[in-house]
């Protein structure tokens, strides 16, 4: 997988490192949106975000996910899906301090997910919070932070000529993991 993400990245494919991740409502309608992969380890696939976040309250009433990466260009994807957990506090400080410092304010700014009825709201609150912070480090705000789906399930999708495309499946069980080919 990791090399298959470096590839889209040499490839200069723009978002090659967008996600989808789609996790459920309450009501168990499906949700889904676009985030940033930050890392991919054996441990499994991180973002990072708002907490109070629509995102963030579905996980927290139901801390499982689906993710894809898919690159049109190079016919390949990506599927996993699995629980969530969340980042260590020290890791997602280490990743917030690397963050370009209006993306530290726009954290601290917005209301993510939360209705806004007009932009100089957010605009107003943005310079606010530039003020608050201006020759100081921006420190990680208490609700924001990383996430991590820890796969049970992870399929690679390589497309062929003919729609014959190569489905291979890893499935988490007690002893590690298994492996087989799917149609395509």
């Amino acid at each position: 997988m990791a090399a298959w993400i470096e590839e889209a990245r040499a490839a200069e494919i723009l978002g090659y490192d967008t996600v989808m991740v789609a996790t459920a409502a309450p009501d168990g309608l499906p949700s889904v949106r676009a985030v940033l992969l930050r890392a991919l380890d054996e441990r499994g696939f991180v973002f990072y975000t708002d907490r109070r976040s629509r995102k963030g309250r579905e996980l927290a009433a139901n801390p499982n996910a689906a993710l894809v990466m898919h690159w049109a260009q190079l016919e390949r994807q990506i599927r996993a899906e699995g629980r969530v957990t969340m980042v260590a506090p020290g890791e997602s400080d280490a990743y917030f301090a690397r963050r370009p410092r209006g993306h530290q304010l726009g954290a601290w700014a917005s209301n993510q997910s939360e209705v806004l009825t007009d932009r100089r709201d957010l605009e107003e609150r943005y310079e606010e919070v530039r003020q608050r912070f201006e020759g100081a480090e921006v420190p990680r705000p208490p609700y924001w932070g990383g996430y991590r789906i820890e796969p049970r399930q992870i399929e690679l999708w390589q497309g062929r000529p003919d729609r014959l495309h190569d489905r291979v499946r890893w499935v988490r069980t007690d002893d590690g993991w298994t492996s087989d080919r799917l149609w395509p």
